[in-house]
């Protein structure tokens, strides 16, 4: 099972944690954000990972080093020459597997954690035998995300792209099974959007939809980064990732000086420092960020370097790499 996960954005609503690292290789918790897309997505029978890159895709690769191994399958980079659109950079990655190219295979956005069944929207897809089939995922407020209605068979009935209405539903959750058959409506080349684009051609001819309830949650601001740091740590979506404590990380490579506290909800990354006395509480240290003598850290996300000053009292900062914080 092949599965083109797009990862080509550049992440600018998560500035400045994005400005020399792409979106799905910056860390999370204990890994690249995409390598927990990676892992459940061979959980699911995938085999063959095809990353649709555009911003840094250098980086992205080395984030990635020894990924295949871990998860146990094979991962390609296939660069988009310009912005292509979600469609146009599926058609792009497709078109470069060539002959590879399975007659059913998996599209996704790869900017979202999640545990949702995968396997079940391979299998409704299959009993359909549909064009393609939109994984959905029920939601109070749709506002910002895809509407979709369906018939009691799972047929689309109506695709409506980010109304900014705010209402409960069922939304495209970025997940999709789709056939050489619907490429066919994508044009090479071209910057083509498969929710406005696409979709909307195929309702009544073959596109299909199907709740999948369980985690969900797109990671593109620094208030759901670290919504999503807390849930994989108090178990609230299936990873591998093993806290060292209850609502805490604390990487054995961090420096921790007697008389700090860390937690509530804390993670520490490697060749990070924090001073005696200081306080750590809802925030996120990258790696090599350090907190002073004394210092509060609150509700807040440091970069790889950033740094708090003794006796700061910091809180719902989003610090870039190497800045410091003086308070």
């Amino acid at each position: 099972m092949q599965a083109i996960v797009l990862v080509g954005g550049e992440g600018t609503r998560l500035r400045p944690l994005t400005n020399n690292t792409p979106k799905p290789a910056l860390t999370l918790v204990d890994r690249p954000f995409l390598a927990y897309m990676i892992e459940w997505l061979a959980g699911h029978g995938v085999t063959e990972v095809v990353l649709a890159c555009g911003f840094l895709p250098d980086v992205l690769r080395e984030a990635l080093a020894g990924e295949e191994e871990r998860a146990g399958v094979r991962i390609r980079y296939v660069v988009e020459p310009e912005p292509l659109g979600t469609a146009g950079a599926i058609r792009f990655a497709a078109d470069s597997l060539g002959d590879d190219l399975e007659d059913r295979f998996l599209a996704l956005n790869g900017d979202v954690l999640t545990d949702l069944d995968l396997s079940a929207l391979l299998r409704s897809h299959d009993e359909h035998g549909a064009a393609a089939t939109i994984g959905l995922h029920p939601v109070e407020d749709s506002s910002a995300f895809g509407l979709v209605s369906t018939d009691e068979s799972g047929a689309v009935l109506e695709f409506l792209e980010k109304t900014g209405e705010r209402r409960p539903g069922e939304v495209n959750a970025g997940m999709y099974v789709l056939t050489r058959a619907a490429l066919e409506l994508i044009p090479p080349g071209e910057n083509v959007s498969i929710e406005r684009d696409v979709f909307p051609r195929l309702v009544g001819n073959g596109l299909y939809g199907l709740l999948l309830d369980g985690y969900w949650v797109d990671i593109g601001t620094p208030e759901r980064y670290l919504q999503a740091s807390w849930d994989i740590l108090e178990r609230r979506v299936a990873t591998r990732v093993e806290p060292t404590g209850p609502d805490v990380l604390i990487d054995p490579r961090a420096e921790i000086a007697a008389g700090a506290t860390l937690g509530p909800r804390a993670v520490v990354g490697p060749g990070c420092r924090v001073g005696a006395g200081a306080v750590v509480t809802g925030s996120v240290m990258l790696d090599g960020a350090g907190v002073g003598e004394n210092a509060r850290l609150v509700d807040s996300i440091l970069s790889p370097g950033a740094t708090v000053s003794s006796g700061a009292e910091v809180a719902g900062v989003v610090a870039a790499e190497g800045e410091e914080i003086t308070g």
